[in-house]
Parts: structure tokens; sequence; C-alpha cells
């Protein structure tokens, strides 16, 4: 017998096709099986269970495509069932997993590893990105083709930039043969190595050797041009530079298969919250100005940036209890990825569907994944979410094993209340139970 359950009285907000209203959802095992603003309108049919969403916004679970996961090598700073539970507190039903792990993600048996962990588990559905090249190192490229008929959803080096042209213009090569999308971490290793934070006044203050900001523009600019050459489906991650941003805004101009994603601190933070010496607030690529987080507003509401990814690399207590100058970079994002992203809607930069878009059905769409939508017979991974409720971040209190978050005693605004993966409920709070 089929398990049915009604969705009433919610603000459906579907950013695929626009759908903005209060009305109901009816879902049917693991599959929608109907919405509309009309839906319940002569009484809610018969279902195992009703739920009443008080108002709040009901919408596609997100999809984050950047996420670090300790599992294998790293177990200590975060588990695939520690992310998964970090993802349902915060609304995300899908996450795609970098592939710089220990051993990397760079055969089928790794690729099989994270599946089946993820099924044992059962919550919320990872997808695994697969390493352009072996073990990450940048120098010998990986069996893409067969990565893919396995299952990688996409191709990167993680938190590794390819640098060697040659490689990269083999990987593109490959990669427009086979339709496959390669996403790039966006800095030249030369100009960052043993560099702490962004070159300018506040490096400078605190002693810290400086990255250049040319570091992110340069190797975009060389990919672009072996882009041009190739015709390969390109993706930059987390842009963080005014200049970054204009390049790939003239190259879609141009009509190159280019795409890119930030990360909230680079919307949400600039280079002054690493105060004095906050190392939680470190990251890869480093935190920025303020003219460029201006840029990165204005690259997502342009269009230019197509999605918002959390960056999640959590480190532990020994890779940052040291000084800033050594300390790993990287913060823990995934169960703040909501309230983040919905600053843009409280300080008057995006409505709710454009916001949503970015975090659900675009992701979706860049890793060819037939999910962030609600549609009759779509999978019904949902999340519905209080947009207005206040609450301060406590790391400490994060699902996450690791607990560097950047956002650590900020007053945000959002919360997810429930999160539904293929129907079951996979995280609820007494207010939404």
């Amino acid at each position: 017998m089929s398990r049915r359950v009604a969705y009433v009285n919610a603000r459906i907000v579907d950013p695929a096709s626009g759908l903005d209203a209060p009305g109901g959802l009816l879902t049917e095992d693991a599959r929608i099986a109907d919405l509309g603003p009309r839906l319940f309108a002569d009484g809610v049919p018969d279902a195992e269970t009703v739920i009443d969403c008080g108002g709040l916004v009901l919408a596609p679970g997100l999809i984050d495509m950047r996420v670090k996961i300790g599992e294998p090598g790293e177990d200590h700073k975060e588990t695939i069932a520690s992310v998964s539970e970090a993802a349902a507190a915060g609304g995300v039903t899908a996450l795609a997993c970098l592939p710089d792990t220990d051993p990397a993600i760079d055969g089928e048996p790794a690729l099989e590893f994270v599946a089946r962990r993820a099924r044992e588990i059962r919550s919320t559905k990872i997808f695994a990105c697969a390493a352009i090249t072996r073990g990450c190192a940048g120098a010998e490229l990986a069996e893409l083709g067969l990565l893919a008929e396995a299952g990688a959803v996409a191709f990167t080096d993680g938190r590794r930039a390819v640098a060697d042209s040659l490689v990269m213009r083999r990987a593109l090569g490959y990669a427009s043969a086979f339709d496959l999308l390669l996403i790039q971490h966006p800095e030249d290793p030369a100009l960052v190595r043993g560099g702490a934070a962004t070159a300018g006044a506040m490096a400078t203050r605190l002693g810290l050797p400086p990255i250049p900001r040319e570091a992110e523009v340069i190797l975009v600019e060389r990919d672009l041009r072996l882009v041009a050459a190739t015709g390969a489906r390109y993706h930059v991650a987390h842009v963080s530079t005014a200049e970054t941003i204009e390049v790939l805004r003239q190259a879609k101009r141009r009509g190159l298969p280019v795409t890119c994603d930030t990360a909230p601190p680079y919307f949400a933070l600039t280079e002054a919250d690493i105060g004095a010496y906050r190392t939680f607030a470190k990251l890869s690529p480093p935190l920025r100005g303020q003219a460029d987080r201006e840029a990165v507003v204005a690259g997502l509401v342009d269009g230019t940036i197509d999605a918002i990814a959390s960056d999640h690399q959590p480190q532990d207590q020994e890779s940052k209890r040291v000084p800033f100058a050594i300390a790993e970079p990287g913060g823990i994002g995934v169960e703040t990825l909501l309230p983040m992203a919905l600053e843009l809607v409280h300080n008057g930069h995006l409505d709710m569907a454009r916001l949503l878009a970015l975090v659900t059905c675009r992701p979706a769409d860049l890793l060819r994944l037939p999910l962030g939508r609600l549609a009759p017979g779509a999978p019904a991974d949902l999340v519905l979410f209080d947009p207005d409720i206040g609450w301060i971040v406590d790391a400490e209190a994060l699902s996450s094993k690791s607990k560097n978050s950047p956002f650590d005693g900020r007053m945000v605004q959002g919360r997810a209340r429930r999160t539904v993966v293929d129907g079951r409920t996979v995280f609820a709070d007494d207010i939404a139970a």
C-alpha cells in the first residue's frame, strides 16, 4: 500500500517553474503526486499524514554542489554519516562531495564506497565528483570516461588547481569528447604558495604573508583560452574577485560553455572578518575586500554566477587552533547554507524564487541531476523552512563533526523546519513536527 503525505497551508516556491503561492503538496511514497494553489481547496484527501506548514515556505530540497567529506582518510574531521546529519538539518537533500580524500576518488572502487555508505545511511543523497588527475596530484589524467560511467557527476581536483597547462588542455579535450563537466579551483599555486590572506592593508597590518588577488583571475583566463580551443564544459568554483566575475561575464557573452558558483563567505564576509587572527575565517580562496564582495553580489543578481555552494571544508581543532599563517584553510557551511543565502533576500538583492534557484534547480542542471524541482512525478525531496526566524550561529551546536564555522556568533534569519528525502522525513524540529 502506498504512503501518502499531505502538506497543507504552505507557501509553495518552485524556482524552476516560477511558482510562488499559497497552496498544498501531496507526496505518494518517494514521489510528488500533485501540488498547486488549489490542490486542497475542497478538503484534504485521504493521507496517512497531514502536515500543517503554518504558512512556511515549502520548496525543493537544497542541492549543495561542493562539499568536502573526510571519509575516507580523515574520518576525525567529517564522516558521510555526520555530513548527512548536518545537511539534513540545513535543508540540503542532495550534495556532491569532493574527490580529494585519502585515497582520492580517482577510481571506480572509491566511487562505489561513497555510494554504498550513502545507501546505508539513507539520509541526504550523496553524489561524488571524481578526480581530474590521479591522486588529485595534477600530473596524470584519471580515467574520466570510466569514472563517468561509474556515476561521477563532475570532475575536479577539489581545492587543488590543475596548474599544468598541458594537463588541463588534455583534460578539457577529453571532457569535450565525453561531454563531461570540469570544475576548477581558481588559484595559481605558485602565486598563493606560502600566503595566508589577501594582499592589502589587512594582511599588512596583521603581518600575514599576502596572496595576490590576481592568482584567481590568471588561472581562469588561461583556462578560458583552452575552453575556446576545446569546447568543453568548464565550471569555476567559489569565485571571489571582481576581475574573475567580469572575465566570466564576458566569456558567457562570447558563448563559451562556462559556468561558476560562489560560496556564502564571499558575499557575506570580507577580509576584515579575519579580525585578530581568526583562523575560522581563513579560507581558500581567502576572504576579499568590500569591492569584491559587492561584485559577487552583483554577479548573483545579474546571473553571471550560476549557483551558490556551501564550500563545506571541515577542519579539526589541531588544524585551526594554531597561528593564522600555518592554519589550514576552510570552513564548514552545509548547515548554514540556507540562512546565509537568505541574506540576499532579506537585504533586497534577490526575490525568494531567484535565490532558491541558485541552490536547487541550477546546481541540479549543472550536475545533470533530475532533482531540484517541484512537479508531479519528481522525487519528493523537500525542505520546509521559516525564512524569517532569527538565531545565532553556534558552531558547537552544529551537527558537523568539525566546528570551524566562519559564521560562528553571527545573527542570521531563516532555518529549516523539516527536510524530506524521497518522501521520508530525515530532519524535523519541534515546530514542524
